[in-house]
């Protein structure tokens, strides 16, 4: 393991976890939260700037953690994700000498004796390796040897990467166990087994041969689909560390300009790369888990079936869905693309998102909330939501927000990392993306095979619908009892939930007023040079911090 670097890695995440504990809860505890919310821009960026240049200098499994972020356009700032964005173009190459070294190591050979050309320059430099553009020996008697011809990209991995990815890695378990310290994450989160699989992919990545298998897999899955391309491998010119595929790069998914001058319509590109994801979804349960800008172009040639064609490179990292997860992701769409409030819940539970002791006839009546409110709206127009409408929806369900009852499954954790960049990519080509739109043709068709193929649920069903009309003769009866009886009572938790924030925040007050008095007086006798009597007023200074933490804490675990 390279200490330095291991070193260097953890400090960074250190000195940003305490900025932010400091700023972001610690002061908010203490009833200073406007001072954190008055300068927040401007000390993400300062984060995101020190990333993304701490990223670039070191490679390996930060350009990765990096690029992830600069693609969540819709859950983080702009400010960092505008900042880290350069990441997916900033990877520094490694020099030819030491490529052309571990090429000709793999295959025993000199490079002007496995290719006819190969480009000195790299045609891209990813975190784990770096692409070359090169040439076939065409056979003999002048035919082409392969079904594409010659012109091929040849992927070379970076000299020492194993070690380099084993360090970061151990360094991100080290941050990682930091983090789970804190409770609210603690117990959202199974952090710990997320990085163990994190690593078994990222270890995955650096298997070429694997990579190659993967590629096949997909173009397997999409031959009949003509508006998708998929490399193919040239296995003569491959090995563990080197990966040759057919040259298909074109316009990158993010290069806005050359799409349109292409004439394509960027809404189109954006359905297609949602549509392809759905189709790797829903019906193979196998995806391409990595799909940043860098890894997916637009051929503008098209084909004779398609006049344009949406590309995916690097198959290093992919998803597999088990059935369990499968049968609760149909059970979401189905009630997303319903507005089944009861089915998202189902959902929720097969999938195992949900907390123990979560309150699911508030989760169901959120759910149903949003529906009302937000349900078809495009990406500009959940934008134009006042934060008025927001406020309300947050004041309405203000025990849900702060509980928040759920929790990142392990089985499709990079499921929805992957969807989450989705995101970010179809945003980015139409700002007006609208996904329920998108959505409806698979949840009609999970809909017509669930009707079609699962003719016992509905019998299920119906027998369960049966019993509660049957009971309710007798629940309506019970009801007039309690009600002749007195016991039955109306509660109006808004006024309560009201009262309660009113005698917390007068004691937010009162705490930091004597935080306050205690520290300016003693600097005031610490510049006068009466430290003792300084040092007694710093004392209660902490001990009214403290006492402010603690008691805000012990609300919480009530």
């Amino acid at each position: 393991m390279k200490k330095s670097r291991y070193r260097r890695i953890t400090i960074f995440f250190a000195k940003v976890i305490f900025s932010l504990a400091f700023w972001e809860l610690i002061l908010s505890r203490i009833g200073l939260r406007g001072l954190a919310n008055k300068n927040r821009n401007q000390r993400l960026l300062k984060i995101a700037r020190n990333f993304r240049l701490l990223a670039v200098d070191m490679g390996g499994v930060m350009i990765k953690v990096g690029q992830f972020f600069s693609s969540r356009m819709d859950v983080l700032p702009e400010v960092i994700t505008a900042e880290l964005a350069g990441l997916q173009d900033e990877v520094a190459a490694e020099s030819y000498e030491d490529i052309a070294a571990l090429a000709e190591s793999e295959f025993n050979a000199p490079l002007d004796k496995i290719f006819a050309e190969f480009d000195k320059e790299p045609l891209a430099a990813a975190s784990l390796g770096q692409v070359h553009q090169a040439k076939l020996f065409p056979p003999k008697g002048g035919k082409t040897g392969e079904p594409f011809g010659v012109a091929v990209v040849v992927k070379v991995q970076r000299p020492n990467i194993e070690e380099i990815i084993a360090t970061d890695l151990a360094a991100i378990r080290t941050v990682g166990d930091w983090v789970m310290r804190y409770k609210p994450i603690r117990k959202r989160i199974d952090l710990p087994a997320i990085l163990v699989e994190f690593s078994r992919i990222t270890f995955e990545e650096i298997d070429y041969q694997a990579e190659g298998r993967n590629a096949e897999s997909f173009k397997e899955d999409f031959k009949e689909i003509s508006s998708v391309r998929i490399p193919s491998v040239v296995w003569s010119h491959s090995t563990r560390r080197v990966l040759t595929l057919e040259n298909v790069l074109s316009i990158k998914i993010t290069d806005y300009e050359q799409i349109e001058a292409a004439g394509i319509d960027r809404k189109e590109v954006a359905t297609r790369v949602f549509d392809a994801y759905m189709k790797q979804i829903f019906e193979h349960g196998f995806f391409h888990a990595d799909p940043h800008p860098g890894n997916l172009f637009v051929n503008p040639n098209g084909n004779e079936n398609s006049n344009w064609q949406l590309t995916f490179v690097d198959f290093g990292m992919v998803g597999h869905i088990p059935p369990n997860a499968m049968a609760g992701l149909r059970e979401f769409a189905i009630g997303l693309g319903t507005k089944d409030s009861k089915r998202m819940i189902k959902s929720y539970q097969m999938l195992g998102m949900l907390l123990p002791g979560a309150d699911l006839d508030l989760i169901q009546k959120a759910d149903s909330m949003v529906f009302d409110r937000f349900w078809g709206k495009n990406m500009d127009e959940l934008k134009e939501i006042s934060f008025q409408e927001v406020h309300e929806f947050t004041l309405e369900f203000r025990e849900l927000v702060y509980d928040m009852p759920f929790q990142a499954p392990q089985d499709i954790i990079f499921l929805i990392r992957t969807i989450s960049i989705l995101a970010g990519i179809c945003i980015g080509l139409y700002p007006e993306f609208n996904f329920w739109e998108v959505l409806a043709p698979y949840t009609k068709k999970l809909i017509s095979e669930e009707v079609g193929g699962n003719w016992q649920g509905w019998l299920s069903e119906a027998g369960t619908i049966l019993q509660s009309v049957i009971a309710l003769p007798r629940k309506a009866e019970n009801l007039l009892t309690k009600l002749e009886r007195g016991e039955i009572s109306i509660r109006t938790p808004m006024i309560e939930w009201q009262l309660r924030g009113v005698n917390r925040g007068i004691k937010r007050v009162g705490t930091s007023i004597f935080f306050l008095a205690f520290l300016t007086n003693g600097i005031i006798l610490y510049i006068n040079q009466y430290f003792t009597f300084a040092w007694i007023l710093f004392g209660g200074a902490t001990l009214s911090l403290i006492s402010g933490l603690f008691s805000r804490r012990s609300r919480r675990s009530r």
